[in-house]
């Protein structure tokens, strides 16, 4: 949405602090032994004290407050009571709320407790890229450039990226225009990041895939060729120079 007074940028400064501290605090509190659907109702009960409500289960009809995807599940993830979270786990949650009438979005990845498989080098990698992609937007940089960007990251870590999930506009609702905010280069896309309007930027690493399939549960994504997918997610507003980084309570390059 574009920011063209005041009022708009305190909306989004508090929703976009509901969900970053709901996902900060959710990656304390989970602990091994602890089931998806339990972390998901902690979640939800900290959307609720802030007054926001679920952006997936008001917009979709989600089931779950937020999304939770554990190891080989890209996105998406459905909340359960019989999925159990393990050691070294990797998750990802993501968090997106409407508040007020404002609607913001972030999500982070990370290897629960000790990385006895070996994740932490592949969740580094996701933070680390968005950290640089978003530091290079400002308005009238081409998007197709911050996806080319992205892409060369992860090739020269070994990775590869996402190529059908994408970030997007969000502000009035929670998914807007621009909605092609890639992980790659499309050079037909000449369109360019404006200043005063807010976006969601998120990466999708991954170690085998380049697309994700949906599962027969109609919601959680996997990976085509297998693998496994890290995502690292905030919502900026685009300026001059440096964005302000709206969710940046979620803590994710802490």
């Amino acid at each position: 949405m574009s920011i063209t007074q005041e009022a708009e940028l305190r909306g989004m400064e508090q929703v976009s602090e509901a969900v970053g501290k709901t996902l900060n605090l959710m990656r304390q509190y989970v602990q091994p032994g602890m089931t998806t659907k339990e972390l998901d109702e902690y979640g939800g009960a900290i959307l609720k004290e802030f007054g926001a409500k679920s952006a997936p289960y008001e917009t979709y009809g989600f089931p779950g407050y937020t999304c939770i995807s554990v190891n080989k599940e890209a996105a998406h993830g459905i909340p359960s009571t019989t999925k159990v979270l393990q050691e070294g786990d990797l998750i990802n949650i993501d968090v997106s709320a409407e508040l007020a009438g404002f609607w913001s979005d972030n999500g982070g990845s990370f290897v629960l407790g000790k990385d006895i498989h070996h994740h932490q080098p592949l969740v580094d990698a996701s933070r680390e890229i968005l950290e640089k992609a978003i530091s290079t937007i400002k308005g009238g940089v081409k998007i197709a450039d911050i996806g080319f960007l992205i892409e060369s990251e992860a090739k020269k870590r070994g990775y590869k990226v996402i190529k059908n999930l994408a970030g997007h506009g969000v502000g009035k609702s929670l998914h807007e225009k621009p909605d092609d905010i890639l992980n790659y280069r499309v050079k037909s896309n000449k369109e360019r990041f404006r200043k005063n309007t807010t976006v969601a930027v998120e990466t999708f690493i991954a170690t085998k895939s380049t697309y994700a399939d949906t599962l027969s549960d109609g919601w959680t994504l996997v990976g085509d060729k297998g693998g496994f997918v890290t995502q690292h997610e905030h919502t900026i507003l685009i300026t001059d120079g440096f964005p302000e980084i709206l969710t940046r309570s979620n803590g994710i390059w802490e």
